[in-house]
């Protein structure tokens, strides 16, 4: 690192600092979008309640996981993604994306116990602008 760049440092719900800003990838810029849509409640969670809203044409992103075992979920999501010109994210597992959905106990110390999957959320509220949130919107149009 130059003596120039600056690191930005963003707390967790645990206290414990997480560097953003050069070093945030996709997969850490988007949990951080998911943590804020929960706080803003603008995360909607499950199959059913993802394809009313994409129909809808409310939702300003998808995130599907990649590990879902039912193809012809994987064809309806997007196909709705398509249609309505909305930003869809793949991740690679389905507990991972229902632990930064909030579907899991924290025990004492903030660890996530008793993860559920899930296989598609969307979100129609972003909330209050962050980095990540541009890191995001900044990947989709170089897309």
């Amino acid at each position: 690192m130059a003596d120039g760049d600056v690191v930005v440092e963003t707390k967790t719900a645990t206290g414990a600092a997480e560097p953003t800003g050069e070093a945030m990838d996709i997969l850490s810029a988007l949990r951080e979008v998911l943590k804020k849509a929960i706080i803003h409640d603008g995360l909607i969670k499950g199959l059913r309640e993802c394809v009313k809203a994409l129909d809808r044409r409310e939702a300003h992103l998808c995130v599907l996981s990649s590990s879902c075992d039912e193809p012809s979920y994987v064809r309806l999501v997007e196909a709705l993604c398509k249609e309505g010109k909305i930003n869809l994210l793949k991740v690679p597992e389905s507990k991972q994306l229902g632990e930064w959905a909030g579907l899991c106990k924290l025990d004492k110390e903030g660890n996530p116990r008793k993860v559920n999957s899930t296989s598609v959320v969307v979100v129609k509220d972003y909330g209050e602008p962050s980095p990540a949130l541009d890191f995001l919107l900044n990947h989709f149009k170089t897309q």
